[in-house]
């Protein structure tokens, strides 16, 4: 019976397979609604919670439950936690300390998994989802007190430290189970930690308080964040491939978060920098003003131009007189020159139908029933222009040059010979000159390199930002390897080769699913882990270049170096030639089996029925999210980069940004924009001629420099020939600037020696706390017990 079931059962999966196969390619050929997304640095507490449980672990849940009932009945105390006294629950912590610190294995994983149910909420006394919550940011400030915290840590360790040899072909999810356990519990302090900030209370401020300084110690080899490093490239490198990546890669991306911060944070951290140099605080809120900003409308694709033709020319309207203001309106006769004008006026008469139908709009089955409104519109540029020093640079000796025949670097105040119009031009350039960090950085750089001995050293402060990048740096480009490969074997693109990583493996279930259930949800799941992955990693890329930007532009440009040495260029452009539309819109999730929603109440019950019931949001955060971000790390890399530049010219990203441009986000419009206007130049005369809707749109969203003639392709500024070098100088200043700053061997060169005993004797000198408590003992052994010849101090000793 059970083999005829799975005959049974083997033609509706093929048959679901290919509604998926259609309904995919049905939606790559409708257009994109406007998507109602707000960006920001995560997802909702409840969802990042839920991410981070794979749907094989749901035995998982009964398994550690069962294991806290365990504890409870060897302590006589009834299996309640909220029940229990302020006592007991002393008593039950103290018990797990104990357990988690013996060296049998097994009891530290039970131990592990008892905890891991208290940090979870106790799900099993909850009745819904904001009391698992509530209940779960409580035990996280109980068991801190207890320095749960550390202890998780020291079983990390523990568990890298093991090294797991595996003889068999297939691992599946049991290879990683305590691993999971302890990054389960380790990823829960840091999730609450991040939203502790939105808590009132003073504990939930001193737990934020004490656990940032923790995370955030001085670098050494047992930090946190270089240890998920190191296992990040251990796993790429085939040494453990039973690691569970997604787990790992999410605490590192939230240990980043809260270490260096999110947006707002770096806002408030690029005007502190701004300020101590005398710079001028921004004006601008990037992220505020994309908020004003509205979605456009997908220029026409080829198969649009294609149609277009085949149609042949179409029947002129004449202009019909309006009777009543109740009437729809009619516009005059128009004669369509192309395809971008017809779609210009079918989205003017859209915009009509709709005015003309708000009184019957409830009538209408709209996809957004509760759109809110749409924010007002300010008339005019949304961007304030900018100038760079160098722009105004090169226009003046450019201008010289024609009417004075001569040049003058770096001098942009002598304007004697030149006309009045060129007078004026200089003003309106200095009116929007604008100075970046970055900028003041490379001039203080350059004159710390030409005189060493004079600038001396330059006082680096210890910021968080600092502290990690001294921490990354000796292994920095073997970890940019590694996050690019597991985007790379993450990439809905990406075809499956038998040399590729494995990054589901973590959620392989030991047993082939026999139901159609069964099938359903482990293709969802793997489906739903290489999101999450792209997730994580494209959050991870993005604060780094950001932090590191901010804090110096040299760190910005090392990390940038190796992303471009390793190929994210075209792996990103790659990930970009699928169906966006489709992608963002996926729904790769089974809302009754994320959590806490499958252990609260009944068991889910996963059937042909409910395996599709539940709320499904038109987009996905995260995959819109991941886009995004990915946009934002490809502007950041190549930006000014001319040889980069043509990198995205020479692997033909222009249709596929333009393809990308269907879905309709303003952010994520922006950017595509944004990278459409860079190689705009180089692209050609015709193909500016036949995207002049783009070009349109550029002009509109993004911002102008006063001085680009990025619409013309008259680029005097850069020849080919100087892409090379224009790297390799960037190179060299990178280098410097690590020996410089990181390198003791380059310290000592330029360093003035003083062999004078006094000099010596004078510098203040820090005693260790530990040194001072054993001074007595170290008086002992090292100075009165030992006989010292002074006679052979005074020899003379050949050299």
């Amino acid at each position: 019976m059970d083999v005829f079931n799975i005959k049974r059962t083997t033609p509706k999966l093929k048959e679901s397979m290919a509604n998926r196969k259609q309904k995919q390619d049905s939606e790559e050929e409708s257009d994109c609604p406007d998507l109602e997304y707000n960006y920001g640095d995560t997802d909702t507490h409840l969802c990042e919670m839920a991410e981070l449980y794979s749907y094989s672990e749901l035995e998982d849940y009964q398994t550690n439950i069962q294991e806290f009932e365990k504890i409870m009945l060897a302590l006589d105390l009834k299996p309640s936690w909220h029940n229990l006294s302020v006592e007991n629950k002393n008593l039950v912590a103290s018990r797990l300390l104990d357990l988690l610190e013996v060296s049998d294995k097994t009891k530290r994983i039970n131990a592990a998994r008892c905890v891991l149910y208290l940090l979870q909420g106790c799900w099993a006394e909850c009745q819904s989802d904001k009391d698992q919550q509530a209940n779960a940011k409580e035990n996280v400030l109980f068991l801190y007190k207890f320095g749960v915290y550390n202890i998780f840590l020291n079983l990390l360790n523990m568990e890298i430290e093991s090294v797991q040899f595996h003889r068999k072909t297939q691992i599946n999810c049991t290879d990683s189970t305590n691993l999971r356990i302890i990054l389960n519990v380790l990823y829960t302090f840091v999730e609450v930690l991040r939203v502790s900030e939105f808590e009132p209370g003073a504990e939930f401020k001193e737990f934020r308080e004490n656990l940032l300084l923790e995370i955030g110690l001085p670098y050494s080899e047992d930090h946190i964040i270089v240890k998920l490093l190191g296992m990040i490239t251990r796993f790429c490198s085939g040494l453990a491939s039973y690691y569970p990546m997604k787990k790992v890669l999410l605490l590192l991306w939230k240990l980043i978060l809260v270490l260096l911060g999110g947006m707002d944070t770096l806002s408030n951290l690029k005007n502190e920098y701004r300020k101590n140099v005398d710079l001028p605080e921004l004006q601008e809120d990037p992220i505020e003003i994309i908020k004003t900003m509205r979605s456009s409308s997908p220029p026409p694709s080829s198969t649009d131009v294609i149609n277009a033709q085949k149609r042949g020319t179409r029947q002129k309207r004449g202009l019909i007189k309006q009777s009543s203001l109740d009437e729809s309106l009619v516009v005059m006769d128009l004669s369509y020159q192309n395809d971008e004008d017809l779609q210009d006026y079918e989205d003017q008469q859209l915009g009509m139908d709709d005015i003309s139908s708000m009184k019957n709009i409830q009538e209408i089955n709209d996809y957004r029933p509760q759109t809110p409104p749409t924010p007002l519109v300010i008339k005019g540029l949304p961007w304030i222009p900018k100038v760079r020093h160098k722009d105004l640079d090169f226009f003046l000796n450019l201008t010289r040059i024609k009417f004075l025949g001569l040049k003058l670097d770096n001098d942009i105040e002598t304007l004697i010979g030149l006309p009045d119009p060129i007078h004026e031009s200089v003003s309106i350039f200095k009116q929007y000159m604008y100075t970046s960090l970055a900028d003041y950085q490379i001039k203080k750089e350059e004159i710390i390199q030409r005189s060493p001995l004079v600038m001396g050293e330059d006082d680096v402060k210890q910021t968080p930002a600092e502290v990690l990048y001294q921490a990354m740096l000796p292994n920095l480009p073997q970890h940019m390897i590694a996050l690019l490969k597991i985007l790379l074997a993450a990439s809905p693109t990406s075809k499956a080769k038998s040399d590729s990583i494995n990054i589901v493996a973590d959620i392989l279930p030991v047993d082939v699913p026999m139901s159609f259930s069964e099938s359903v949800k482990l293709e969802t799941d793997i489906n739903r882990q290489k999101e999450i992955v792209v997730k994580a990693i494209s959050g991870i890329l993005l604060l780094l270049l950001k932090h590191f930007k901010a804090n110096h532009i040299y760190q910005f440009e090392f990390i940038s170096q190796h992303l471009v040495f390793a190929n994210c260029i075209p792996l990103v452009i790659k990930f970009l030639n699928q169906n966006l539309v489709s992608y963002v819109s996926s729904k790769n999730t089974i809302p009754i089996l994320d959590f806490p929603t499958c252990v609260i109440g009944d068991g889910p019950d996963l059937s042909l029925d409910n395996i599709e019931v539940g709320e499904f949001p038109l987009c996905s955060w995260r995959n819109v999210y991941s886009c995004i971000n990915l946009l934002r790390v490809l502007n950041k890399i190549t930006k000014w980069k001319h040889s980069r530049i043509m990198m995205l010219v020479i692997f033909k990203s222009a249709p596929i940004l333009k393809k990308s441009l269907k879905v309709r986000h303003a952010m994520m419009q922006l950017y595509i924009l944004k990278l459409l206007k860079m190689q705009a130049k180089y692209l050609g005369r015709a193909w500016r001629k036949s995207n002049m809707k783009t070009m349109s749109t550029i002009y509109q969203k993004v911002r102008h420099r006063l001085n680009d003639d990025w619409a013309y392709g008259n680029d005097l500024e850069a020849r080919p020939t100087d892409f090379q070098i224009e790297e390799r100088c960037l190179r060299s200043a990178v280098d410097k600037f690590n020996a410089r700053r990181y390198s003791q061997q380059y310290d000592d060169e330029f360093t003035p020696s003083d062999f004078s005993i006094n000099s010596a004797l004078g510098k203040p000198f820090n005693l260790s706390n530990e040194f001072k408590q054993h001074y007595q003992i170290w008086l002992d052994q090292e100075v009165f017990q030992n006989n010292i010849d002074w006679n052979a101090l005074l020899t003379d000793f050949e050299i």
